[in-house]
């Protein structure tokens, strides 16, 4: 399927206990606020299916698994309350998904940045095509990566997530993230990568569903804080993007938009 809404497109296809659930936004697979809403009611509404056990969470398209937030929101950001609910779509997402009882796969066939990369370090297992590599660019345009961090040093440790964030410039192969696990299998071509995607899934949705809640609920152990961290982070990163040079700096994009 194609997104061609501004708001973007979220599709699910449910095979007995297995749903899938794909996303996508012309430009880059980016989430906009209305789009993340509507992926955390997704998210929230197949925890509580009881016919659903796993879920497998993909992308449109054959470039970009997800470009983060969509910057064009980004741009409009003008006083700190609109910056807090701004960042707080990532963060009700990255929680929607913490919480949820089923285990969540990520399907990864692209790059990913900033909140994207977020998302799939949210996820409990994730596999990717060889050229998705991912980068944290956040504190070069005067923001920092405060929602996702947690998500992303759960995966790939304090060392990892300061690698990523401090190099905004750089992409990590994903090689890199497959070694700080953030990926857990790298595939050399889209067809081996999605084949095994739906073998995988599918083989663990047969799985006891009452194995796989108690486990994903072990995965998650000592994050409950989460539901208050993540929000406060929001509202700090949104006081960020009002400083002078931040607004400076977007001042220079929307000059070149």
């Amino acid at each position: 399927m194609t997104a061609a809404r501004k708001e973007g497109s979220l599709y699910t296809q449910r095979s007995g206990p297995l749903a899938r659930v794909e996303f996508g936004h012309p430009a880059s697979n980016s989430f906009t606020s209305n789009l993340l809403s509507r992926l955390e009611r997704e998210i929230d509404a197949l925890g509580g299916d009881g016919d659903i056990s796993v879920i497998l969470l993909q992308s449109e398209g054959d470039r970009a698994f997800c470009a983060g937030a969509s910057f064009d929101e980004l741009l409009e950001i003008d006083n700190p309350e609109t910056g807090a609910e701004f960042f707080s779509g990532f963060a009700r997402v990255i929680n929607a998904m913490r919480r949820c009882p089923k285990p969540i796969v990520a399907r990864v066939h692209g790059k990913a940045v900033g909140g994207g990369v977020g998302l799939i370090a949210a996820c409990d297992y994730a596999l990717a095509l060889e050229g998705a590599s991912v980068r944290l660019s956040e504190i070069s345009i005067g923001i920092a990566p405060l929602v996702i961090a947690p998500a992303v040093a759960r995966k790939t440790g304090a060392a990892g997530l300061a690698e990523l964030s401090l190099s905004p410039t750089e992409w990590k192969s994903a090689y890199w993230a497959q070694e700080k696990g953030l990926y857990a299998r790298v595939f050399d071509s889209r067809q081996a990568l999605d084949e095994e995607a739906e073998f995988f899934a599918s083989q663990l949705a047969s799985y006891p569903p009452a194995a796989l809640t108690a486990l994903k609920k072990a995965l998650w152990e000592g994050t409950d804080h989460w539901g208050d961290l993540l929000p406060e982070r929001a509202a700090e990163t949104g006081r960020l993007a009002l400083s002078e040079t931040t607004q400076e700096t977007l001042r220079k994009f929307k000059e070149k938009k």
